[in-house]
């Protein structure tokens, strides 16, 4: 480790979000001391403002070649701590927060209010980025899977978007291991930030999260686990799924190719279901037929285009489909971005919304329900976006629409529980 702290010469950005449980409100206030892994001395100390977001910081980080190069000998990211406390709340540890050099990483914290814990402080611990650590390589499967039985003479519906995912922390037999219910947008961002390096082209960082959610869509599409009896849809073992971590930092690169994303997955002519699509890392593991992580990267390098990478490993005849509907919404993306002077119902729907959710973020102004997409709701947009860490267009693209969605029903559900 001492090695890594001489060697990080180059920085990049860490920027924390307190909120309660789902995100329901934001924590105004909270103190976040930051110390270089390991080590006593405080680095950096934030405090959360009324959208309960701190400010950017740089930290050190080692150099970015670390993350691109798979020969490399040494870790590519740096740990950080973070202890974070606010009144009226259980404080909370994160122990190894990755930050990568030229990379904006993203600290999302949910406080529990302090009677629900009964002194109990949260405890996340980050695991290494599978590149770098030792886990067990995937055990091989079938690319197409058995379908559950049809009830009667109806047809399985097309792939949707579940609302959560039940994430069985361990492998599928430890009944030892925790469940998690993970929004379906958050497990893919996780995983890809526990798997890939956020620092790859775009186009290698769009291959491999296709790769993860046709993989995810599979394993919800085919009832996999619930068919053997299981709880819970998927599970953090690398031998039997992808890496999940509770509580981990994301990265804004990763982020903003899932929301762009999400209801994309990779299929073969005359299958339904989402292909089963494995991968390795190419370096401590080898997989022919499967797409390989460093492989993707050297693809991504050469300039090849994301559609490209993935034909280049699983065959020329796969292709990209989009699923039917996103569960746990009340109304679906339009088809086409919202931005200043679009009018109609859609509008109205976005404008409803994002006036019940400043009801919990008096940051962002309220507007007026009129189905005009003025600077009214330009402003409101952008608000919105800055506080939950989306591209600040002011335009409803279909990672807006879905983020706002989301919190609406977050907020408006924690209402009529309470």
């Amino acid at each position: 480790m001492e090695n890594n702290i001489n060697r990080m010469v180059d920085r990049g950005s860490l920027s924390v979000g307190v909120f309660t449980p789902n995100k329901v409100l934001p924590v105004d206030g909270a103190r976040i001391l930051i110390r270089q892994g390991g080590q006593a001395e405080i680095v950096e100390e934030l405090i959360t403002n009324s959208s309960g977001q701190t400010d950017t910081v740089l930290l050190k980080a080692p150099p970015v070649d670390y993350s691109l190069l798979p020969e490399s000998e040494s870790m590519p990211y740096a740990e950080y701590d973070l202890e974070i406390e606010a009144e009226g709340f259980e404080p909370c540890t994160i122990s190894g927060a990755q930050v990568l050099a030229d990379a904006a990483a993203l600290q999302s914290v949910e406080l529990v209010p302090r009677k629900e814990l009964n002194g109990q402080q949260q405890e996340i611990i980050v695991p290494p980025n599978t590149l770098w650590g030792t886990f067990p390589p995937k055990i091989p499967e079938d690319e197409v899977k058995p379908l559950p039985p049809s009830k009667g003479f109806v047809v399985l519906p097309e792939p949707v978007i579940p609302e959560f995912m039940i994430v069985h922390d361990g492998r599928p037999n430890d009944a030892t291991a925790k469940n998690y219910w993970v929004p379906f947008k958050e497990y893919i961002k996780n995983v890809a930030s526990c798997e890939i390096y956020a620092t790859w082209p775009e186009a290698t960082l769009e291959a491999n999260i296709l790769a993860i959610l046709s993989f995810t869509l599979n394993r919800v599409y085919t009832e996999w686990y619930r068919g053997k009896g299981y709880d819970f849809t998927i599970t953090s073992s690398t031998a039997y799924d992808h890496k999940f971590s509770y509580g981990r930092n994301i990265f804004s690169e990763i982020s903003a190719v899932v929301d762009r994303i999400f209801t994309s997955f990779i299929t073969r002519p005359n299958i339904r279901q989402p292909l089963f699509t494995q991968y390795c890392d190419g370096k401590q593991v080898q997989c022919p037929n499967w797409m390989t992580q460093w492989g993707s990267k050297t693809l991504g390098d050469q300039g090849y285009a994301s559609m490209d990478i993935l034909k280049h490993f699983y065959g020329y005849d796969v292709f990209l489909m989009q699923a039917g509907s996103v569960e746990g919404v009340p109304s679906s993306f339009p088809g086409q971005s919202l931005q200043a002077g679009s009018t109609g119902a859609s509008v109205r729907v976005i404008q409803e919304q994002l006036n019940r959710i400043a009801d919990n973020y008096p940051a962002i102004p309220k507007v007026a329900v009129d189905g005009i997409y003025g600077e009214q709701t330009v402003r409101a947009v952008t608000q919105f976006q800055q506080i939950f860490k989306l591209n600040p267009t002011g335009v409803v693209d279909r990672g807006t629409w879905y983020s706002i969605s989301n919190i609406y029903v977050a907020v408006t559900r924690m209402a009529e529980l309470g």
